[in-house]
């Protein structure tokens, strides 16, 4: 082994924030001259716990919401009512926007990128990332001194794009970096699934699609609404076709990837095997609409589909474990849920035909037949009670308050079940956690493959970080009782237990470690020469120890 090579970190070397990968206190000193502790809070992309990822996400959102302002400045229809609070917010993001110029111009000679030169806010300000930002702004004040016409400053302003490659670039660096050497499909793969190569990369493409997700379920959404349809339907066209083109890319990059997963090696039937899981059915159905409109048009009328493209919302719930969970619910609790189901099946059944027996004679037009009146059972059982049909009679209106009364406890007996069984489920997966890490701690240390996973179970689970903590003092005083123990076991029964003498082994490495720290080499060294009491292998030891602690 390298002598440089990087240990598992130990149990007792951990805290909880330091597991969990969690945001920690920046550890900056007040006494920084003011431009280097702005720079070191603000702009530092080496200092952890600082404000530069949180700025960087807020100037990200900022500037998408522009791009969003752009395109409804095109629609006079939404344009011109609110032309007031459009100009607002364009005042509002330049001056974000100049402010974050002039601190980074201002903090430029911090920066290692611009500090080696002679003068590094010339050099900054001559920089791909500057020029952009500069970009930016300009044709804010540019209209303030030379006249420009208003659809080509819009198209200017379309600039503002631009800056989220300050975001972009340096994800791309990392996931460069992080697939060098790996091949094509592998780095899809990267892109696509969670993994130790995607990054930053594999985050931004994941928040990509979530946008588009909610983008064209909302435009679905404003689609129906008449008096906006008719107004931007040509951009809800387009809008749809760039969302599904986006999604199709996405479907074919996954399937065409999956083959890197474990479980889904096999290049035919692990893509069908892929396919046919429910995240990629929810995939297909996000785009099927669309092509089958597109290509069926001339057979059938099939605009009825374009309802189904708000299916496209559920393709949230793959960054969403919640449907997981709730699917072992229904399987675990589906006997006891059967049962209640055949219960207000039977008891449905039962009111209409009563309802139908009372009523059919006072009301034919309502309780028409038995299939009629089990609308009118299901609506009173469940108390929702719509009113479009009730009972005149005075032993139907008896019967009504009865069975009223009834399907309070009956229908709300499933809705119990799934609310205290989803709740079972999570502490039951959180248990279950618990003891993965017991067992993985047990060694004393955890390797990087063991901390990827605890970090990525405990989010799904949403483990705070006071659990993980009392989780890893729990295990430190086993740890602690555990060697106290084998301390005081006589050599003889130690020797007997392997893992008791590998223990105990690495107890009196440490020691002798601490001693080598703690004491005087020089006289220690001195009082073996004068007593000649180390032989050369117990000298060749002390030397090996020695030097590892210096």
């Amino acid at each position: 082994m390298e002598a440089n090579a990087k240990h598992p970190p130990r149990i007792i070397d951990l805290d909880a924030k330091t597991l969990m990968g969690a945001d920690v206190e920046a550890d900056i000193s007040p006494d920084l001259p003011r431009r280097q502790w702005l720079y070191a809070w603000l702009l530092d992309p080496n200092i952890e716990g600082n404000y530069q990822k949180f700025l960087d996400k807020w100037i990200g959102l900022l500037i998408v919401a522009n791009l969003f302002t752009l395109v409804f400045e095109h629609v006079p229809a939404i344009y011109e009512p609110y032309k007031h609070w459009f100009h607002i917010f364009d005042v509002f993001s330049v001056t974000v926007f100049v402010i974050e110029y002039l601190t980074r111009l201002y903090l430029a000679p911090e920066d290692e990128e611009f500090k080696k030169g002679k003068f590094p806010r010339f050099a900054y300000i001559f920089s791909p990332f500057a020029i952009i930002d500069f970009l930016a702004v300009a044709p804010f004040f540019l209209q303030a001194f030379i006249p420009v016409d208003l659809r080509a400053l819009r198209t200017l302003r379309l600039l503002r794009i631009l800056k989220l490659f300050r975001i972009v670039i340096p994800a791309i660096k990392e996931y460069r970096d992080l697939n060098k050497n790996r091949t094509f499909r592998q780095k899809i793969h990267a892109l696509v699934y969670p993994s130790e190569y995607g990054g930053a990369m594999q985050s931004i493409f994941e928040s990509f699609i979530g946008l588009w997700v909610l983008i064209s379920v909302l435009a679905v959404v404003l689609e129906s609404v008449q008096s906006i349809s008719y107004v931007i339907n040509i951009e809800f066209v387009i809008l749809d076709a760039l969302a599904v083109g986006i999604f199709t890319v996405e479907y074919m990059m996954r399937i065409y990837s999956c083959v890197e997963e474990p479980g889904y090696k096999q290049a035919i039937s692990g893509r069908f095997k892929q396919a046919s899981t429910p995240a990629t059915i929810i995939d297909l159905l996000a785009i099927l609409p669309f092509f089958m409109e597109v290509f069926l048009t001339h057979v059938f009328d099939l605009r009825f589909l374009r309802v189904f493209r708000l299916a496209r919302l559920l393709k949230l719930t793959r960054q969403s474990d919640a449907t997981e969970i709730l699917g072992k619910v229904i399987v675990r609790e589906w006997p006891v849920m059967s049962a209640s189901a055949f219960i207000m099946l039977l008891l449905v059944v039962l009111t209409a035909s009563l309802g139908y027996l009372f009523e059919h004679e006072a009301q034919p037009d309502k309780f028409e037949n038995i299939p009629t009146a089990i609308y009118w059972a299901v609506i009173t059982l469940a108390s929702v009670g719509y009113g479009d049909i009730s009972p005149v009679t005075p032993i139907g209106r008896a019967m009504t308050i009865v069975l009223a009364l009834i399907g309070i406890g009956i229908f709300a007996i499933p809705a119990a079940l799934l609310s205290s069984a989803f709740s079972d489920q999570l502490i039951k997966e959180r248990e279950a956690l618990k003891m993965q890490m017991m067992q993985m701690m047990r060694d004393g240390t955890l390797d990087e493959a063991e901390i990827l996973h605890i970090r990525q179970e405990a989010k799904r689970l949403h483990l705070t970080i006071e659990e993980i903590n009392s989780i890893l003092e729990a295990l430190v005083k086993e740890e602690e009782e555990k060697q106290h123990k084998i301390a005081h076991m006589p050599v003889h029964q130690i020797a007997e237990r392997p893992e008791y003498a590998v223990e105990r082994f690495k107890s009196l490495l440490s020691e002798m470690h601490q001693l080598a720290m703690l004491t005087d080499t020089a006289q220690f060294e001195a009082s073996v020469q004068k007593n000649d009491r180390f032989s050369a292998s117990e000298m060749a030891v002390w030397n090996q120890i020695k030097n590892k602690t210096t």
